[in-house]
């Protein structure tokens, strides 16, 4: 558990799998299952992405991820990582990504 927020660690990340969650308790929750690269491999994390984003739509897409925060179980489902989001108007999370390509896993500085 990270116990400064300056020791948090956000790493670029593409998604693999995404479906919607509708067994969370939070409206328009998403399972992702996301690729870190060769060094951190795969890791699973809940978000509210539904309102904005279709599952579907997520794979392949880049995400950020903050990876040392812990992980806790959500329905079932255990989530080790933080996708990273800014809120819309309506408090919706819309996801912070990279607007290029860029090497899987690497630390956002």
């Amino acid at each position: 558990m990270v116990e400064n927020p300056f020791d948090v660690e956000i790493r670029v990340g593409e998604v693999l799998e995404a479906e919607s969650f509708p067994e969370a308790n939070k409206p328009k929750m998403t399972k992702l299952w996301i690729d870190l690269g060769d060094e951190f491999g795969e890791i699973q994390s809940a978000a509210q992405l539904d309102h904005h984003y279709d599952p579907a739509d997520l794979v392949g897409r880049q995400v950020l991820c903050a990876t040392n925060l812990g992980s806790v179980r959500i329905a079932g489902f255990k989530s080790e990582a933080l996708t990273v989001g800014v809120p819309d108007e309506d408090e919706y999370p819309v996801l912070v990504e990279p607007d290029e390509d860029v090497p899987l896993g690497g630390l956002l500085f």
